[in-house]
């Protein structure tokens, strides 16, 4: 038999075989470790950044709310927080991952459909928080300017509900405080569901009204705020200016 030339060879399996029966075996390793990484990166720069809310001062319904459907951490009031939400669903375990090691922020939620993936990150300092953002984002390959606008899909402020009304509403919601008989509401509907946090979370901040609902996750988000009817019409146009904020 000739001999093989000298030269560099591209081998692509993991063991070459022997050229001859009893001949030398030569087992040769392959690049498969860093392919591994190369395609790793790729599926987390694939990742579509749909919702990305900062909360700088958790409201006191607000939290106390997001604390009743919490599976983590629970949030205290005054606590900056971070809600994420992300396509595909799985993705959010990526995304949490380098949450919870960029900085000592504590998880709060984390909700996993398929479409989408969401999750809460809290902290007393907000820089804390604002820094676990700003990697995810950079390990994402995305921009806050990058995320999903927000679509009202439907807003109204219902004046003096009636009892029956009330008693049907406050059977569907039991996480937040009762609407009553007589005072007026607030609801929202938005696309996607994160953003109905900062207004609920901006409407609290400017008027002395009731948090009754807050649905932050799924296709759609629905928030229900409940007050006196001038109080109910600052809050609506607080979370009416702050959904109109993010599609700056």
């Amino acid at each position: 038999m000739g001999r093989r030339p000298s030269g560099s060879v591209r081998v692509t399996g993991t063991q070459s075989r022997p050229e001859a029966a009893g001949g030398p075996s030569c087992v040769i390793t392959t690049d498969g470790e860093t392919t591994r990484q190369v395609r790793q990166s790729s599926q987390v720069q694939s990742i579509e950044l749909r919702t990305y809310v900062f909360l700088d001062s958790l409201q006191p319904q607000l939290a106390a709310y997001m604390g009743t459907v919490s599976q983590g951490f629970l949030p205290i009031p005054g606590d900056a927080c971070l809600w994420l939400e992300v396509s595909p669903g799985m993705a959010v375990h990526r995304v949490t991952d380098i949450a919870l090691k960029a900085s000592t922020v504590r998880l709060g939620q984390m909700v996993v459909e398929r479409a989408f993936g969401s999750l809460a990150i809290y902290h007393r300092d907000q820089s804390n928080v604002l820094h676990s953002g700003d990697v995810i984002l950079d390990a994402i390959g995305s921009s806050v300017e990058r995320r999903s606008r927000c679509d009202v899909s439907w807003t109204e402020i219902i004046r003096a509900i009636t009892p029956d009304h009330a008693v049907l509403i406050n059977r569907q919601n039991r996480r937040g405080s009762m609407i009553q008989a007589g005072m007026s509401m607030f609801i929202l509907e938005t696309e996607p569901a994160g953003y109905v946090l900062i207004a609920a979370n901006e409407a609290e901040k400017a008027s002395n009204i009731t948090v009754v609902d807050v649905k932050a996750v799924g296709a759609f988000g629905r928030l229900t705020l409940a007050g006196r009817e001038g109080d109910v019409e600052e809050a609506a146009a607080a979370a009416m200016h702050a959904i109109q904020l993010i599609n700056r």
